[in-house]
């Protein structure tokens, strides 16, 4: 009897299920050579500018779910975005095919709150040196942070830092106020079994923010739009920001200009759940 092949850890996450090429044509970026911190760092703003962080699937009721070929049919193969586990599963499955070392993370949102464990991160090794991974934060960083404690990095204009306590790694976000913390994670392994859980939390629990109302974000350099319920927020990195009321017909009509591409059909479902 011939015995099973041992399963390696990129078979449990079905990373061959993304391809490459097509990927990096949804996402406008050419071919990766070589897995270096330069490749990672334009990977990471060419993802960020290109598919958009949404939540429509889970107010529709028809999510297909975390598992990766759901996801690329509807990140890659449609101009579609999604939330931090379709985001982070996406890019590691990219980046380990390019040869990075990649873990998978979860944070907690509001870590200094006893609040819910449910954002994914990336932690991605290059060239020796670890780095954050956000590609799924909402309009929130723009490129891979070093996990070198305090040092400042710019994200599309926005001063951001990563302080450590013991063995808890915070993002912050410097505000006019000083600096506010918006998740914390640890070096603690992660299953796929892990993001099934939390994402049937954020897509049905009544407590999700994601399960009441439409978010959909996207980042720029310079400027971030955020359209959440009733409420388009345009802020930039100067400092100034405008926020208006829209209706439930604005809303679906802006969605487009944010990079959301959606069916006739799910136009008109959009409009008769949000309103």
């Amino acid at each position: 009897m011939t015995s099973p092949k041992p399963r390696s850890a990129n078979d449990e996450w079905t990373v061959d299920a993304v391809d490459v090429t097509a990927y990096l044509t949804r996402i406008g970026h050419p071919p990766v050579p070589a897995p270096t911190v330069e490749a990672l760092r334009t990977l990471h703003a060419a993802h960020s500018r290109s598919i958009p962080f949404e939540n429509i699937d889970v107010l529709l009721d028809q999510h297909p779910g975390v598992e990766l070929p759901g996801i690329v049919a509807k990140l890659v193969g449609r101009r579609r975005g999604g939330y931090c586990y379709e985001h982070g599963l996406l890019f590691a499955a990219v980046a380990t095919q390019l040869g990075y070392q990649v873990r998978r993370r979860m944070s907690r949102i509001d870590p200094e709150k006893p609040s819910f464990r449910t954002h994914m991160t990336l932690v991605v090794t290059a060239e020796g040196q670890d780095f954050l991974v956000d590609i799924g934060f909402g309009a929130g960083m723009f490129q891979p942070m070093p996990l070198v404690a305090g040092q400042v990095t710019d994200q599309a204009g926005w001063k951001h830092r990563l302080v450590q306590d013991g063995p808890l790694w915070v993002l912050q976000k410097q505000e006019a106020e000083g600096w506010r913390s918006l998740h914390g994670f640890e070096e603690q392994e992660q299953r796929p079994v892990d993001y099934l859980v939390a994402h049937h939390f954020v897509a049905t629990h009544p407590r999700s923010p994601f399960s009441q109302q439409l978010v959909a974000m996207r980042l720029e350099e310079g400027v971030s739009h955020r359209l959440v319920g009733g409420q388009l927020t345009v802020e930039r990195a100067d400092g100034s920001t405008e926020t208006r009321p829209v209706t439930p017909a604005e809303a679906v009509a802006l969605l487009p200009e944010l990079g959301i591409e959606l069916t006739e059909t799910e136009r008109q479902l959009l409009l008769d759940r949000i309103s």
